[in-house]
């Protein structure tokens, strides 16, 4: 078949699958005469083309899978005015291209052992039987989808400490770096929500408990932990422990704040202010092993102690704090924002450039807030909405001349 034949069939094609997935019963066609639908056929110039293009369509007319309107009063009677389907399904067998509502039962099909663990899969089958894509895939995904979660469920399932990333990967597929690959349906799965998350890939992996190396549990303040029967204080600026092995906190500090990104932890560890409370950095997305061990922080601390999180003022950080503030409330606490609103901050006369976010950026960010029960800083963003990176803050610890 000539190219521009089976350019113009493959239009027609979509025309029709678009119809049947709108449940039009009128067969889509393409006239023939104009360039908004026939350019490949108007832009032909030699005999041999006109020659080579009819006979792509006859032989398409002849399988059955179009109806050909041809002007029988000019010419040779062979130039084309209209090409409608005859039969959608026997076009794509022409053509040998599977239809979408074929290639979205497909994907289903491979889902379906997923769907009830993972109820945002049912949201991905029905974006692809739209045609819409997700992570700039379609259904031919689905064998991708459904590894990501044969991954995340296995992680769930194992309950046990942090895993590394690519050892994983080989334990689950015999490839150091499918999970990797896989990161876009891992971050799917694990935020429950089709819309990209604005986790990094660090971020998306930690959620499920991998990392690319092990990683402590780094807390600064005053107190002693007790890791597996071995009851150690403290250290200044900060202790690394190993999470699995904390088992308890005896501490009087006066409040927990827990801090997103690693430089603003050393900062704040350093701050003599620290001494006065705990922190805790958070690693970016708190891991499950992670926030098995801040509950057991938290149940460490005095009845009157207040939890703070500081983050980035973004719809990562929010997320975070979303995630933070679900621990807090399952150990019968609250959390609150620290340093995550522009009234704080001009409050404390530290307001440095921030970015604006989009709309869309912008109302995930509320939404997260709220999730987190920050009713207050959601309606602050609405107010005055931004984007500020933590790092780009001066440190201010609870306490001392900042409010929060």
């Amino acid at each position: 078949m000539s190219d521009p034949a089976r350019a113009t069939l493959e239009r027609l094609l979509r025309k029709g699958e678009r119809a049947r997935m709108r449940g039009s019963d009128r067969a889509a066609s393409l006239p023939m005469t104009t360039t908004a639908s026939a350019a490949d056929y108007l832009a032909l110039q030699t005999l041999d083309e006109h020659e080579r293009f009819h006979a792509a369509i006859a032989l398409a007319e002849r399988a059955g899978a179009i109806h050909v309107e041809r002007d029988r009063h000019q010419g040779d009677g062979q130039r084309l005015l209209r090409i409608t389907v005859a039969d959608l399904d026997a076009l794509a067998a022409h053509l040998g291209i599977v239809l979408l509502d074929a290639r979205a039962a497909a994907a289903e099909a491979i889902l379906q052992p997923w769907q009830a663990r993972f109820p945002v899969i049912a949201d991905v089958l029905q974006a692809w039987r739209s045609d819409r894509k997700l992570r700039a895939r379609g259904p031919e995904a689905a064998a991708d989808l459904a590894d990501a979660a044969r991954a995340v469920a296995a992680l769930q399932d194992t309950g046990g400490g942090e895993r590394i990333l690519r050892r994983e990967s080989v334990r689950l597929f015999g490839d150091s770096k499918r999970l990797e690959r896989l990161t876009p349906w891992l971050e799917l799965l694990v935020t429950g929500e089709t819309a990209a998350s604005g986790l990094a890939r660090e971020e998306v992996w930690s959620a499920i408990g991998l990392r690319r190396e092990p990683q402590p549990l780094l807390l600064a303040g005053s107190g002693r932990v007790d890791l597996d029967g071995t009851v150690l204080p403290l250290a200044r600026p900060y202790l690394g422990l190993p999470m699995d092995a904390l088992r308890s906190l005896a501490t009087d500090a006066r409040y927990l704040l827990t801090i997103e990104n690693l430089a603003s932890f050393h900062d704040a560890a350093s701050d003599p202010a620290a001494a006065h409370g705990l922190l805790l950095y958070t690693g970016g997305m708190p891991s499950p092993a992670w926030r098995r061990a801040c509950a057991r922080i938290i149940a460490g601390l005095p009845a009157a102690a207040t939890l703070y999180h500081w983050g980035d003022i973004d719809e990562g950080g929010f997320r975070i704090a979303a995630v933070l503030a679900d621990l807090a409330r399952d150990a019968g606490c609250s959390l609150q924002p620290w340093r995550m609103s522009m009234s704080t901050l001009l409050q404390s006369h530290d307001a440095p450039a921030t970015r604006q976010p989009t709309p869309a950026t912008l109302a995930a960010m509320q939404r997260w807030a709220r999730r987190a029960g920050w009713d207050e800083v959601a309606e602050d963003l609405a107010r005055r909405p931004m984007q500020l990176e933590q790092e780009r803050l001066e440190i201010v610890l609870p306490g001392t001349d900042g409010p929060g």
